[in-house]
């Protein structure tokens, strides 16, 4: 069994520009914990829940050490940039998680709950080239796993 006996192929999906309140929606009505973000057919990234949550979270702010009238901040600033643009975004792109771990069609059963488990990830975008042609998420393979225990 591979990538295109268990994806999703009607894959909802939304530009960077779609309002996040539209992406929240369509997460809430369609039961789903993330969107992939297209350009025509080309995945930029995908809105999860996780991202979501972000703009719901106490900010944490980077930890400094006061030194000779100054500051030293312990940590660089880029994880401090990150979580302020996400808890600032208005739109699909300005909050998505673009390092996207995706499959091509003939990917295993076995390469993908291998990716899924040991990468910690929850879906996976099926890609043709560029070009998103389906989904899988941890339900999809778990009903593939049910259904070769049969």
């Amino acid at each position: 069994m591979n990538a295109t006996d268990i994806m999703k192929q009607d894959v909802i999906s939304v530009s960077a520009n779609t309002p996040l309140k539209e992406v929240a929606k369509l997460m809430v009505d369609h039961k789903i914990s993330g969107i992939p973000v297209v350009e025509g057919d080309r995945l930029l990234g995908i809105v999860t829940e996780n991202d979501l949550l972000v703009r719901a979270k106490k900010l944490d702010l980077p930890t400094f050490l006061p030194f000779i009238g100054g500051v030293i901040y312990l940590e660089g600033p880029d994880r401090l940039e990150k979580e302020l643009r996400k808890i600032t975004a208005v739109e699909a792109g300005e909050i998505m998680t673009t390092k996207v771990h995706a499959i091509s069609p003939d990917t295993s059963l076995e390469d993908i709950a291998t990716i899924m488990v040991e990468r910690k990830i929850n879906r996976l975008p099926v890609l043709e080239g560029e070009r998103l042609i389906g989904l899988i998420t941890r339900s999809d393979v778990v009903r593939a796993v049910a259904s070769e225990l049969e």
